[in-house]
């Protein structure tokens, strides 16, 4: 009699495979939560101009954003942030919202043209009673406020006058500055001064894809020193009010490894570090520009006043890093992710974690700041709606490899205090704008109904597994 074959393992019963994965993901869950010491700040960030709508309401004055908005061809689908996710009317439903997903802090940014519509002169009382009310909502719902004082909405009344260009715009960032600090300072867990001053200065100043829309490589530069200069500035002034807040930056960092280790590539991977990472952070932690940046420069370096530098190395109490891919140059063909197979989000960025923990150890070495955070790190993609639910199984792939990473720096020495999830909704993604989606929540933006993704879910049950977890080992 021939021996029977052995056929396939019959598959497991629907009921009995879900449990499985079920118990295999709460597992992951529950070690990867174990890495993290029970002080971590795990929270959500978003900013104005990206979801507040109500561009002419409630005394806002008009921002550079809003008159880039109007010019034609600048923002990919001819839209712009007059109603965006309308969260200056839907305040406290979304505070409920970020509530639900067990965070303990969130990042926001104050529109400055909405609580001083001129940039200098009246203070707007409607504005700021809108920050007070937001602050105080998420006090009452045990979250921590995390606000940035520019993020990217300057007042337009001050760009007329010269902007980011001008040093009196350091002047004025400085007083409204102070007058944040005296309205919600003192109910504040941090305060950044700027968001991403890179961008700023190069896509706004030098590539001019984002507002104000210029394209001079000197003021640029000039911008980039104000920015800086006003930020250690802001520092001063606030420390000597009194503020409780903690204070620091938020910059846009990122790996840069060369493309091959040819001459040429490792030549140019070294200049774009010193101008994307040390331009920024050699100033405000070791006091000077990089120098092979300024000689780069020649007539284009800015002008910087006596007193400057010292400023700008005021000491901080954290900085914050906003990271979502690596940089990889090469001194000829730029490198194309996709066309060396390797996956990337909808706005076409290569999806590294591995890099992000090489950053934040460089990061630690080079510059040791008091406090290291994570305060942006997400991804786009496509997001279709389909029965009432987003299952959006990229974004949590994403998500999970990049918190990995930082925990992976933690082990290795690298002593991050926080990770916040960019973004915790849909919103107007700058001059892509509504195209591409990096939140946690969906948006339908013709009825504006929030749904939560399996992202948000995700994350929120990663915060239950930390706040669970085992206490011994965890710092």
């Amino acid at each position: 009699m021939p021996t029977p074959t052995r056929g396939p393992r019959p598959a497991a019963p629907a009921a009995v495979a879900s449990a499985e994965t079920a118990a295999s993901q709460d597992s992951a869950l529950a070690e990867l939560a174990a890495c993290f010491p029970s002080d971590f700040v795990w929270g959500v960030a978003t900013s104005a101009f990206q979801i507040e709508g109500a561009t002419r309401e409630g005394g806002r004055g008009e921002s550079i954003w809003d008159r880039f908005c109007r010019q034609p061809g600048a923002i990919a689908d001819g839209s712009d942030g007059d109603v965006a996710c309308d969260h200056y009317h839907r305040l406290e439903q979304d505070l409920d919202l970020i509530a639900s997903l067990g965070v303990g802090a969130y990042r926001f940014s104050i529109s400055w043209p909405r609580v001083q519509p001129d940039g200098s002169g009246a203070w707007n009382e409607t504005g700021l009673d809108f920050y007070e009310r937001l602050v105080d909502g998420l006090l009452a719902r045990g979250i921590a406020p995390w606000p940035t004082l520019n993020h990217w909405d300057l007042p337009q009344a001050l760009q007329d006058d010269g902007g980011w260009g001008a040093l009196e715009t350091v002047n004025r960032f400085v007083s409204y500055a102070r007058q944040i600090n005296r309205r919600i300072g003192d109910r504040c867990a941090a305060i950044a001064t700027h968001n991403e001053p890179w961008v700023i200065a190069v896509l706004g100043h030098q590539q001019g894809i984002f507002a104000p829309g210029l394209r001079r490589r000197a003021m640029a530069m000039q911008v980039a020193h104000h920015l800086l200069l006003s930020h250690g500035q802001a520092l001063q002034a606030l420390r000597a009010d009194g503020c409780r807040a903690a204070l620091g930056i938020v910059l846009n960092l990122s790996a840069v490894q060369a493309a091959s280790d040819d001459a040429a590539d490792l030549a140019a991977a070294r200049l774009e570090d010193a101008r994307s990472l040390r331009w920024y952070c050699d100033p405000l932690f070791h006091g000077r520009y990089p120098a092979e940046v300024l000689d780069e420069l020649g007539s284009d370096a800015p002008w910087v006043g006596p007193g400057d530098m010292a400023a700008i190395a005021t000491p901080m109490d954290f900085l914050g890093v906003n990271n979502y891919s690596r940089t990889v140059v090469s001194a000829g063909t730029p490198w194309d992710p996709r066309a060396q197979g390797m996956p990337v989000t909808d706005m076409g960025w290569e999806i590294c974690p591995q890099a992000l923990t090489e950053l934040l150890l460089r990061l630690r070495r080079d510059y040791a700041p008091q406090r290291l955070l994570i305060t942006e790190n997400g991804a786009a993609f496509a997001d279709p709606l389909h029965d009432g639910q987003v299952h959006d199984d990229d974004r949590v792939r994403y998500l999970h490899g990049h918190i990995r990473a930082v925990a992976e720096a933690n082990r290795q020495g690298a002593e991050v205090g926080g990770y916040m999830a960019w973004s915790l909704m849909d919103n107007f993604e700058w001059a892509s704008g509504y195209a591409k989606r990096f939140g946690l929540v969906h948006v339908d933006y013709a009825t504006q109904r929030r749904t939560p993704k399996r992202s948000a879910l995700w994350y929120r049950s990663l915060l239950q597994a930390w706040r669970a977890a085992p206490r011994q080992g965890r710092g």
